[in-house]
């Protein structure tokens, strides 16, 4: 079984899921500042085989500034941490985040790690073995 770490990057803040390629599963982890050590934390907490990156795209597919952000955060997660980083359209995942927690009528200030967690299923989804 390996462990996922998912992102949700942003300026002020990331929402971090996680997820096995066993149950092909995820669940939102946490929210946390965008700072390296609150990330190498997570990391050697849980022991990751690979992460996955929300990748912003516009309606149209195109690039915007988060985007390039986004690209950014996990070139340099690969490098710092030695593992796979795989990129996954995140399209409208925050928007589903915060629908999601809405419907259950759950506190929608932990919308970035939900995205984290949608992030990561929509990879499992389009990762089939």
């Amino acid at each position: 079984m390996s462990t996922f770490l998912s992102f949700d990057h942003g300026k002020k803040k990331i929402g971090v899921g996680i997820g096995d390629d066993i149950t092909r599963s995820a669940r939102a982890l946490t929210t946390t500042r965008p700072d390296w050590a609150a990330l190498g934390k997570l990391i050697a907490d849980w022991q990751p085989a690979a992460f996955v990156v929300g990748l912003p795209l516009d309606k149209d597919g195109g690039e915007q500034a988060a985007t390039r952000a986004a690209r950014a955060f996990a070139q340099d997660l690969g490098q710092r941490y030695g593992k796979p980083v795989h990129l996954c359209d995140e399209r409208y995942s925050s928007l589903s985040a915060q629908s999601h927690l809405r419907a259950q009528h759950k506190n929608t200030d932990r919308d970035d790690a939900e995205a984290a967690r949608l992030i990561l299923e929509q990879f499992f989804n389009e990762t089939r073995p």
